[in-house]
């Protein structure tokens, strides 16, 4: 019995082991590769206020699905992903320029496909607006 109890918790520990490596190199895929963002975005003003019914709209619709409800980057797609979804309740992610995040949604990368096709930009503003409420 204690044999038993020893081999479950010795698989255990590989398993949280196996975890941390993973979300380590994880970590520094995204540092290796960071999102660059060209200065005409990072400097560019969000032209729209408010609209938040449809940010939340358009983020239901196109972004909740990898996101999550609640920008946790924990929707039910985000396993399924190369690269981590973002969490957008962290500071990092507030520190962003809105045209940064303009930039991010609309013409995407990697995983994050662009959305320049499937809504307008007075839509793709509205949810820079919507994701700047998630805390």
């Amino acid at each position: 019995m204690k044999l038993n109890m020893l081999k479950g918790l010795a698989f255990c520990a590989v398993l949280a082991l196996v975890a941390v490596v993973t979300q380590s190199f994880s970590e520094i895929e995204e540092q290796d590769n960071p999102w660059v963002v060209p200065e005409k975005f990072l400097n560019m003003d969000n032209p729209i206020s408010g609209q938040l019914g449809l940010g939340k709209d358009m983020y239901s619709l196109h972004c909740k699905s990898c996101h999550g409800k609640e920008g946790l980057g924990d929707g039910p797609k985000a396993e399924k992903l190369d690269t981590p979804s973002g969490d957008f309740t962290e500071e990092e992610f507030h520190a962003q320029s809105d045209g940064s995040l303009f930039y991010k949604t609309w013409i995407g990368r990697d995983d994050m496909p662009a959305f320049d096709k499937k809504m307008s930009q007075t839509e793709a503003w509205a949810v820079v607006n919507y994701m700047r409420t998630f805390e």
